[in-house]
């Protein structure tokens, strides 16, 4: 939710970003391409057409932080593919040759990674971090309500986790065929953290603030409690050279 950014150990911690979610003004059209494998990975990404929606607070949510304040609209002008899952632990060693992670598995996503790291993983195999506002935007597909499904058929969180990471992909995915884009692992983003971006932000392609001190990180973790497993929540505590089990990550591209 919207905290004080904490500086991790950090000269890393450079700017202030926003974060950006998403409400659906009107529902996207299904994508006209499907999913495809990025040869450098091996894992599948899944194409995600342009469009407008209410990016903050989503309608009757009573529990928003002032950080996810103003609800405003947003169009994103460009498709994008983004990966179908978080990058798993696999994928992880195969491109940077080894596994920061606390929990350990092929296909548990990689954990423990900062933000730096994740941003060189995703710079190596051709792609991007996601923006606030592709990431809330993939993660409504559509819907516009805080999440896309009833929490323990989308979501490991703090009731249903046992306190751990879980194999991508096992719980229900939203309207895109994106899986665990709530809870499991947070994802980091592109944008730089400020608090009260979403009064200025602009109409389209928001890129966050130009600078600022923490990073943001989206969706939730396996042991946050459900108040801050939604698409609007933000978390924008962490320098970009924090890692803990709860931070991962997914990629983007055009």
């Amino acid at each position: 939710m919207g905290f004080r950014c904490v500086l991790v150990v950090s000269s890393l911690c450079l700017a202030i970003t926003v974060a950006t979610f998403a409400q659906t003004k009107k529902q996207p059209t299904a994508p006209g391409k499907t999913a495809k494998v990025n040869r450098k990975d091996g894992l599948t990404y899944v194409w995600i057409p342009p469009g407008t929606f209410q990016m903050g607070c989503s309608p009757g949510d009573t529990t928003c932080d002032n950080d996810e304040k103003p609800a405003h609209t947003v169009t994103i002008t460009k498709g994008f593919w983004i990966g179908q899952t978080l990058v798993t632990e696999e994928a992880y060693h195969r491109v940077a040759g080894t596994n920061p992670s606390q929990f350990h598995g092929n296909r548990l996503p990689v954990e423990t990674v900062t933000w730096e790291e994740a941003k060189a993983y995703c710079e190596a195999v051709g792609m991007r971090l996601p923006t606030e506002a592709e990431w809330e935007y993939a993660a409504r597909a559509g819907n516009t309500a805080s999440r896309y499904g009833d929490l323990d058929a989308i979501a490991w969180y703090q009731a249903n986790s046992g306190e751990q990471t879980h194999k991508v992909g096992l719980k229900r995915p939203n309207a895109w065929k994106l899986y665990d884009m709530l809870g499991n692992v947070s994802e980091w983003t592109a944008d730089w953290y400020d608090k009260n971006y979403y009064s200025q932000s602009p109409s389209q392609d928001p890129q966050g603030p130009p600078s600022g001190q923490c990073r943001v990180l989206r969706s939730g973790y396996y042991y946050d409690p459900a108040e801050n497993v939604t698409v609007t929540v933000r978390f924008g505590r962490y320098g970009p050279d924090y890692k803990d089990s709860n931070s991962g990550f997914r990629c983007v591209g055009e």
